[in-house]
Order: structure tokens, then sequence, then C-alpha cells
């Protein structure tokens, strides 16, 4: 490559294949993609090819560019700190190579976010430094910028133009109502039929999502993505997220509800939940309750945790100058409550502290005071030790921990005094910042080591949590020097999150592999109950979480749908022609309509498959807890093959009458029955609710005629199964109804 751009691979390939789930065409990839990715120079070559196909893969799916019009929403799903800009970068570069005239990235709520952003396009695209101009780039466009537009749009539209001096507009503009309605104006002045346009939606759960769709209108951000979606007849939408909870829970008629997901792969050097919360637990340090500052408090001393979290940093910042002479960089987050007074208070402790030692350790040998100091970075000295084996030797650590404490540069990454304050990372190696949301969703630390978070789970909304994960990244040659001090329920409330993820990652990899569009996705997943998927003002349909344990799953309307209720019944009656039954055990005076059939030692996992994942279950209640269950059952499967299951049809699978009370069987099972013997009660039936295996999974199948109060028959021969599910099955599940099961 010389100053004047690419000069190899100038020709085109046709990739052929590709990844499955709902590919409409074949990207080409060019000279564009070819040079961004030999730019990624940190980058080995398996990972560039991991990109390469992403890419292709995700921009597959897009509209495809020789179409005269149309319009698609997809959703891209890497993970917290992974390179979710890279990858939209590649896609952008794929693109511009297969003749989208126009790429528009919305990004960053704030000003730095943006720029950071905005700046990693620029050199990835090599923006600022090739002479060939393939790029026609804007950023927040105003009115000024519509004749440059016309101009480059007029030389697709030309065709004398030759194609390789055709032009990209490259558009980012921040998420914000202002820039947004800014660019609506701009772009509503330019002909844009038969411009194919791909729009990326960075941290697209942020921000753009209806908040205000349980009042029935549009929050403004959420009216301008939709308005400047109008104005383009032929374009995507991509969702960029690491948190897609919002995007997949919103209604599916909303228009940001993605027809298809992709789940990006993070390279080998990547670590993130899995890593910190249950391979290396070791690295994570709890902050006593104690120690985190109330609200109306006012603490004069900073806590020891700070303390020994600074130390552990200062020491990996010692070794660092050490082993790699400073290059790079090296930093700490103090992460406390979004409020400014809190970060007032941790900034001060963090500046005075730093001030303290560095005065201290300039000290002769033999003080007192920097012995007693020294003493205690021997102790955090011989834990960062465990984790970190090539730390050289105290001695030589120690040699240099004076220039590390003194070089480090303190930041208050918040907006008190005016705009937040962007950090020059080349300025210095080590940093130490302070801040709260300013340092949530999408912002990047350069070499975090330690991480002190001071601050509760507030109202338990997962993907909020999630993404003040600041500390995952592309950190595996450094691990052992990093350490995240949490409270113990923001601990507990990770751990519980990385479940979460991959089960949801999983099931949409799974689903993608079908061929199916996302709207055929089952909304379920398995969430603890202590956390919330996302916040509720974004969602118009409820959810349910629960589990079903030692407990029975009982449906209330089983006779909705005739349709499905003439597939239950031929569901049914195929499973159980292959069952051998028998009568059931019990007191030889029960009457007739209390005696079952029953097969007992039954595959689990045969009648998972045949029996309970092909009924259809349509009332929205039912279905969510029956979908809730099955998450449980088939959990329980993974790790249980030969488990199997005993199969009760109630009454020998003769009819049974229940009437409707509210559209609704108020009760299912038939209750107790005593009979006097010899002049004693005795209990002749113990009631369905006890029609069970002392151990294991219990089916119950009935067979139902169904009533309505005057007595007239609303539904005949209608299937209900009933399950129990044992505590050993027991798992928090999260399950929407979108529509009939």
């Amino acid at each position: 490559m010389n100053e004047n751009g690419p000069q190899r691979q100038t020709e085109t390939i046709q990739v052929l294949g590709g990844e499955p789930g709902n590919q409409r065409w074949n990207p080409r990839v060019g000279s564009e993609t070819f040079a961004l990715l030999e730019n990624l120079r940190e980058l080995d070559q398996t990972s560039k090819e991991i990109v390469r196909s992403e890419a292709i893969a995700v921009l597959a799916k897009t509209v495809p560019p020789a179409a005269q019009a149309g319009d698609e929403t997809g959703l891209v799903i890497g993970h917290v700190q992974s390179g979710k800009t890279m990858s939209f970068t590649t896609v952008a570069a794929l693109a511009h190579d297969n003749g989208y005239r126009m790429v528009i990235v919305i990004t960053g709520v704030s000003k730095p976010l943006f720029e950071q952003s905005k700046a990693r396009l620029q050199h990835d695209l090599q923006l600022l430094t090739r002479r060939d101009r393939k790029w026609q780039h804007f950023s927040n466009p105003r009115g000024n910028d519509r004749q440059s537009m016309v101009d480059t749009l007029a030389e697709w539209r030309d065709p004398s133009t030759p194609p390789s001096e055709r032009r990209t507009i490259l558009i980012t503009v921040m998420k914000n109502h202002t820039h947004l309605e800014k660019l609506r104006q701009v772009l509503s002045s330019l002909d844009l039929r038969e411009v194919p346009v791909l729009v990326i939606d960075d941290e697209a759960d942020q921000a753009g999502l209806n908040t205000l769709v349980n009042m029935g209108a549009e929050s403004t951000t959420y009216r301008r993505l939709l308005s400047l979606r109008d104005l383009l007849p032929h374009h995507t939408f991509l969702q960029y997220t690491a948190t897609p909870q919002a995007p997949l829970l919103i209604n599916l008629i909303d228009v940001l509800s993605p027809n298809f997901a992709d789940v990006l792969t993070p390279g080998a050097d990547y670590v993130g939940g899995r890593e910190f919360f249950i391979d290396h637990p070791h690295l994570v340090r709890t902050i006593p309750s104690a120690e985190i500052p109330a609200r109306d408090d006012n603490p004069t001393e900073p806590p020891p945790s700070l303390l020994d979290a600074m130390r552990i940093f200062f020491l990996g910042v010692a070794a660092g100058l050490v082993l790699d002479d400073g290059r790079g960089n090296r930093s700490m987050m103090v992460h406390p409550s979004q409020l400014r007074t809190g970060h007032s208070l941790y900034f001060h402790w963090v500046s005075q502290i730093k001030d303290q030692w560095s005065q201290l350790l300039s000290l002769d040998t033999d003080d007192p005071d920097r012995r007693d100091l020294v003493e205690d970075f021997r102790n955090s000295y011989d834990d960062l030790r465990i984790t970190a084996p090539e730390l050289p030797s105290l001695e030589t650590v120690l040699g240099r921990l004076h220039h590390a404490v003194r070089r480090t540069q303190i930041h208050e990454v918040n907006s008190r005094r005016g705009p937040t304050p962007q950090v020059d990372w080349s300025r210095d190696y080590p940093h130490i910042l302070v801040g709260g949301q300013s340092m949530d969703r999408g912002f990047t630390v350069e070499g975090l080591t330690v991480t002190y978070m001071p601050r509760s789970v507030g109202v338990g909304n997962a993907d909020t949590i999630q993404q003040r994960a600041r500390f995952f990244g592309y950190k595996r040659r450094y691990l052992g020097y990093c350490r995240v001090y949490l409270e113990d329920q923001v601990r507990d409330a990770y751990r519980l999150y990385v479940e979460h993820e991959e089960d949801v990652r999983q099931r949409l990899v799974k689903h993608r592999e079908t061929n199916k569009p996302l709207d055929a996705w089952k909304r379920a997943f398995f969430l603890d109950r202590t956390l919330r998927p996302t916040r509720n003002c974004v969602l118009q349909l409820d959810y349910m979480q629960d589990t079903i344990s030692d407990d029975w799953f009982v449906p209330k309307a089983p006779h909705d749908s005739a349709e499905a209720t003439r597939r239950n019944r031929e569901v049914v009656k195929s499973f159980k022609a292959r069952l051998t039954l028998g009568d059931d055990e019990g007191h030889e005076r029960r009457t007739k309509a209390q005696r079952h059939a029953v097969a007992l030692n039954v595959p689990l996992k045969y009648a998972y498959e045949d029996l309970l994942t092909q009924l259809r279950i349509t009332r929205a209640r039912d279905s969510q807890k029956f979908t809730g269950m099955l998450l449980q059952i088939g959990a329980f499967l993974e790790a249980n093959t030969n488990a199997t299951t005993t199969i009760y049809f109630m009454s020998g699978g003769e009819t049974r009458e229940r009437t409707l009370e509210n559209d609704e069987i108020p009760t299912l099972f038939q209750g107790a029955n005593f009979t006097e013997i010899d002049g004693e009660r005795v209990m002749t039936y113990p009631g369905d609710f006890h029609i069970r295996s002392q151990t294991g999974l219990t089916i119950q199948v009935h067979t139902l005629k169904v009533t309505g109060a005057d007595e007239s028959v609303e539904s005949d021969n209608v299937v209900a199964v009933a399950v129990w599910v044992p505590s050993e099955m027991a798992i928090d599940w999260l399950s929407q109804a979108q529509g009939a099961s």
C-alpha cells in the first residue's frame, strides 16, 4: 500500500455460500475490505478471517444493492468491549465494495462517545491518511453539506463516470434528536430513489427505542429514527449491541423490531463474564457493604478496599514499566454511583492517596512511614504474584513504584465542570478515571486492569448492569494483573448474567440455522428473577419471569383455539399409540373416573421431543409458562440424557367435564374423595394433584368436555396436559408471548 491508497486486490472476488439464516444475496469482497483488514494490524490472520466472514454473513441479509427498493431491519450482537465497531466498520467497507452509495452510522449519545466512534472509523477506514478519497465523510451534516452529497450521488447515475471514481457517502451522526433532525432535513432534499443505503445504529438498545410506547406516544429520538427511515426507499437498518434484551422483546409490529439476528464471535484474546465470574472468580473482590457510602453519608476516610485496589494497580503499572518500558497504557477505573457528588468524593480520595503515597515513596528507605507503606505493598504484591507469576521481583517492582505513582494521571470523567473531558491516552502510560454514567455504555478505557465499582444493582436491569462492565475486553495476555472490586449483589448479578447471555446467544445461533425469520423465534430464555431484562418503558408487551419447582404446570385455557385443539389431539393420539400402558395403583373403592392408565419409565427425551414440544398452547399466560417449563426440562435433559418420566392418561382417556369461569378452567384437577368404610371415613382417592411419581417429572393427559356456565358445550374432546416439575429441574426463566405458541 502506498500513499495513494491500496494498490493490490483491486478486483472484486465473488464470495460463494455464507452463513445460514435468511441470506438474500452474495456480497463480493473487494479492495476496500481487503485494505481495511490489512490495516487491522492488531488482529492475527484467523481473527481477520472471522471478522470478514461474519461481515459477509451480516451484509448478505440486507436488501440487495441491485434491488429497486425495499427495507430490512437486523440485529447484530457482540459482547461488551469485544469489537462491535470493528465489525460494523468492516460491514461498511464491504457495503462500499458492493455498490452501497451511502452508509449512515448513528453513534454516541454524548460528544465524547461520538468522537470516540468517529475517530475509530476514521482510523480503520484511513479517512485522514489515504489519497484516493473513496469515501465522502460528513460528520453531523448540516444544510451546507447538501450540494456535496448531490454531486457525489450524481456520479453514480452518470454512466460516463468510471466506476473506480464513484464515492460512497459516509455519514456519522450523534444519536441525538437535534442532530438526527438536521440530518433528516438534508436527506429530505436529496433524490434517494434507487440509492442503496446502509444505516448502522450503534448501541441500538439505547436512546433510539420508543420510551413512550406504554403511553401510546412516540419518544423524540425514536420518532426521528422512523422519519429518517421513511426517507430511504432502499435501505437496511442494522442494530448493533452487546445487550439485545430490549430489541428482542419490543413488539414485533414495531418498525425497529429486527427481522434477523447475527451473533458475533469475539477474538481469542477476549475475556468477558465467563472468565471473570466463572473461570477466574479470584480476580473479583467484594467491597464490604460498610465501605460503600450511603446517599446521605459524608465519610472522611477512603475505604480500605479502595486502598487495596490502588496498590494492586500501581504495582501493575510498575511491572509494566519494567517489562514493557511503559508501552501502551495501564488504567484504573473508579465507577461510583452516577451522582456527581459521589464522583467528587472518590476523585478527592484518589488524588489524596496518590499524592500521599508519592511523598512517602520519596523518603529515605529507612523512614518508618515509608516502611509501613512498603509493607502494605508487599502484601498486595504477594496477592498479585498469584495470578501474574511473571511479575518481576519485589525489589525490582519497588524500584519503579514511585515512578508508577508519580506518572499516573487522574481524571474526573463527568460534566460537573462543563463538557465531559476526553482522556489523551497518548500523553501518559498510567491513568485513573473517576466517573459514573459517562463511563457506562460504549466508553473505552485503554489498558484497563483494575476496576473499583462501589455501586448497587439499582433496579436490576440486566442490560444496564452488563453495560457497566468496561473491564471486559481484549486483555488475556495481562489478565493476571486485572482485579474487579464489586458490591456483593453486583458480583452475583454478573455471575447470573453469564448464564443468561450464553443462553440467549446459543438460542439465536440455533434459530439462525433454521433459516426462519426472527419473528418465529420464541422470546424465552434463562434469566434469574433477581434481574429484569431491560427498562419497562420500552416494552409494550408483558413478559413472565418464573420457575416451576415441585409444582404443576396446569393450563387454564386448553380450549382456546379450535385448530390448536385439533392438532393437540393428533399429537397425543400418535404419542399414546407408541406407549405400553397399565393400570395405576390405588384404593379398590375408587370410582372409574379415578382409575387411570399409566406408562412408567418413559424416556424423558422422547416425551419432551415427541409430546411436549409438539403441543400448541395459544393463550398468552399459558404459553409463557409452558415455554418457560420447556426451557427447564430442556436444560435438565442436557445433563441427564437418560432421565425418565411417568405419564398418566387420566380416567383411562375417558372424557371429563369442566365448566368455564371467565373463559378459563378454574380447576382442572379433581379433588380428593372419601368413603365411609366400616364406620370410618377413609380416603379412597387422594386427588389428581397427588397422582404423580415420587421422583422425576410426571405428565398427566386429560380429555375434556368444556362447558359454559349455562351448561352449553363450548368445546369437546379437548386435550389438556398438566406437568409436575420436580425441584431438581428448577431454574429461573423469562418468557414473552408475541403471538400464538
